[in-house]
């Protein structure tokens, strides 16, 4: 008895885990069809589960933007030669992203250089 009623609870909570599970892993408001240029100041390097985060001022018509960057998580951000102290704020960079499909100061990250041209995160060559 006490089998089954577990199974009943349990079964619901799961499917609810798994389809918001998948549905938090989609890219779809990004426009992966375009890539926009940032060039700014960072504000913050969010090194956090379940996705790493840029706050990035940028300057447009004399006046500061933050954009947000969205990255994968730390661990793939790690084996692709990240680390937490990779940005630090005030640090100025330029970040390549796919935009917010919607026009909001919101962006999927693609690649990133610092203000010398450096790619950064990028791991050495051999």
């Amino acid at each position: 008895m006490t089998s089954r009623l577990t199974a009943k609870i349990l079964a619901p909570a799961l499917a609810i885990t798994c389809a918001a599970a998948s549905a938090h892993h989609s890219a779809a408001m990004f426009d992966s069809q375009q890539a926009l240029t940032l060039r700014g100041t960072v504000k913050a390097f969010q090194w956090t589960n379940p996705h790493c985060w840029i706050q990035l001022m940028v300057l447009g018509n004399g006046e500061a933007k933050e954009w947000s960057v969205e990255m994968g998580s730390p661990s793939q951000l790690y084996l692709s030669g990240w680390r937490p102290s990779s940005l630090k704020p005030g640090q100025v960079v330029t970040v390549i992203i796919h935009p917010e499909r919607d026009g909001s100061a919101l962006g999927l990250y693609v690649a990133a250089t610092g203000s010398d041209g450096t790619p950064i995160g990028a791991r050495p060559k051999p």
